[in-house]
């Protein structure tokens, strides 16, 4: 089953005195790409979720984030920063002495500025607490796989129907290829008439002719691997595992062989048909930028 780079999965839940939230969104990337924001004090995490996170997804940028709260405070401590609530009231007094400011600050307003209170709690195992946040980053990225999927099964669906259009016009390439030849050589024929008349022809000669020409447009070697690659193309959208970078090869190549067809092809119906193929081509490059 193939999976979209684009996807979603949040989760939360309230683990032995923990209320614990996760999400995680991603986009398009070549590689595995990580970005976690969580609390400062469970900075510990941030490392065992990338590596578990990258265990079930192997390409995109993600960006993920956790929220903690401890539900039970009989062991956390408010205590002041003396150092950082002086340098606040210094800061302030130069104020008042240098613009002849009023004194109008208060133990309330002092408290307000940042980190001059300090929660303090008790210490934390933090190998118990990260099998708590697992558990909820587990059910996070089962709901984000989830989306992944369905968003890939529409990938698929699109690839699989352009695919069937490029073997549509592969089809008409190889009926079409033969007959240009065969044209080529009544051409052949009629002009020589025009230039000699009644005059009996060398048949050897004009054979020879159609035949270099019939080696020169001859593409049977690329729709065969025309259709190989497609054949190939498939059994890839049915893979449990990720695709997109061997996708991206196997266009390259498809559109190769194109590019080959179209440089031989001395017919404007087989030309026309070629264009339709880059066409399609170009469509199912631009959706498989989004496979994982």
């Amino acid at each position: 089953m193939i999976k979209s780079m684009t996807g979603f999965g949040r989760a939360t839940a309230e683990v032995n005195g923990y209320v614990i939230s996760v999400e995680i969104k991603s986009v398009n990337h070549r590689y595995f790409e990580f970005n976690c924001r969580l609390p400062r004090q469970y900075g510990f995490a941030e490392e065992k979720l990338k590596s578990y996170i990258n265990s079930r997804v192997s390409r995109g940028k993600v960006d993920c984030y956790l929220n903690i709260d401890a539900l039970n405070t009989e062991a956390a401590e408010v205590v002041v920063n003396n150092t950082l609530a002086s340098a606040y009231v210094k800061a302030l007094a130069e104020l008042e002495e240098t613009y002849g400011l009023k004194s109008d600050y208060g133990a309330g307003t002092i408290s307000r500025y940042p980190d001059v209170l300090v929660v303090k709690k008790a210490d934390e195992d933090e190998e118990q607490l990260w099998g708590y946040i697992k558990e909820v980053a587990c059910e996070a990225v089962d709901k984000f796989i989830e989306m992944r999927s369905r968003e890939g099964d529409k990938l698929k669906a699109d690839v699989l129907s352009r695919a069937d259009l490029i073997l549509d016009n592969v089809l008409f390439i190889e009926t079409r290829s033969p007959e240009t030849v065969k044209e080529y050589n009544d051409k052949l024929v009629e002009r020589v008439h025009e230039l000699i008349g009644d005059v009996s022809l060398d048949e050897s000669r004009i054979i020879q002719e159609v035949a270099i020409y019939a080696d020169k447009v001859a593409v049977a070697e690329e729709t065969v691997r025309l259709r190989s690659h497609i054949e190939q193309l498939r059994s890839f959208l049915d893979s449990e595992e990720p695709i997109g970078r061997k996708m991206d090869f196997l266009v390259q190549e498809i559109n190769r062989e194109a590019n080959t067809i179209g440089s031989k092809a001395s017919d404007v119906e087989i030309a026309r048909r070629v264009v339709d193929i880059k066409a399609e081509v170009e469509k199912i490059r631009e959706q498989i930028q989004n496979i994982e």
